[in-house]
């Protein structure tokens, strides 16, 4: 198995857990490739490792995606629930294809930003968001197909994947999605007017978004990319035509990653 291998920052390398993973890859007959910082899988690659945080594997999500080239998430990182995965459990897992493949809803944007890391690659995996720029609040009119929804006054908006439903989407208050739901869900980041709610749409839909306030321009989020955006430009999101495919170790369990991560249902009643 040939394995492209994207890290975070270059002191992981020295990282005791990274080297044993690469040693036991290697040991098995697996060909490893480091890449260098602006480098691309091989066309021959069977596999890229992400190898840091959720972060890292935003990023490396851009070179595999449309690629259709598998990812395995390796936390070195915090929290990490796209890189779920402790190093001491990936080496055996892939050597003996103890592991399936998920695929994970991607988004894209429809602008003209004017920004070439983000017009290059107009993907998201997580969420697209749209953030005011200065003081004033952000107007924004949403439809969805064509529909019309009260304009939401807030500091933002968020829309989301339910890859994304634990990441900004969640600190704003939005629901937690199991990540094989077929739903986008929109989140507005703390709203003015207090009688709007998330709301969970199919992920067929297609979403219209236009902005306006005092500033005349707001910032554009795409994952981990931002660029200032000026406010007489629509936003049309929709799911984008192919799947991040992600490596899922038979181990993993994302029910247990929510109370392992987030203590979910933390509660002395819950004590077995």
């Amino acid at each position: 198995m040939r394995i492209a291998i994207y890290i975070g920052t270059r002191d992981l390398e020295s990282d005791e857990r990274f080297v044993t993973l690469m040693d036991a890859l290697r040991d098995g007959g697996c060909e490893l490739n480091v890449l260098e910082e602006g480098e691309t899988p091989a066309e021959d690659a069977d596999m890229l490792l992400s190898v840091g945080g959720d972060g890292t594997f935003l990023s490396t999500s851009v070179h595999a995606a449309e690629r259709g080239l598998p990812v395995v998430g390796v936390n070195l990182g915090r929290l990490g629930f796209l890189s779920e995965n402790r190093p001491e459990d990936v080496a055996s897992a892939l050597l003996n294809g103890d592991y399936t493949i998920e695929n994970r809803t991607m988004l894209r944007a429809e602008i003209n930003t004017g920004n070439p890391l983000i017009d290059s690659w107009p993907y998201a995996l997580n969420e697209m968001a749209v953030i005011r720029k200065g003081a004033a609040m952000l107007a924004v009119d949403v439809a969805i197909d064509g529909m019309t929804l009260p304009t939401y006054w807030a500091d933002g908006l968020i829309v989301s994947t339910s890859s994304g439903s634990t990441a900004y989407s969640l600190s704003v208050g939005g629901p937690i999605a199991l990540p094989e739901s077929k739903v986008l869900i929109i989140s507005p980041v703390a709203p003015h007017n207090l009688n709007v709610r998330p709301l969970v749409i199919p992920d067929s839909s297609v979403i219209s978004l236009k902005m306006h306030s005092r500033d005349g321009k707001f910032d554009f989020s795409a994952d981990n990319r931002t660029c200032e955006v000026s406010e007489d430009v629509e936003i049309v999101v929709s799911v984008a035509q192919f799947s991040l495919k992600r490596v899922r170790l038979n181990s993993s369990n994302f029910i247990n990653a929510l109370t392992d991560k987030l203590f979910w249902g933390e509660d002395v009643r819950n004590i077995k």
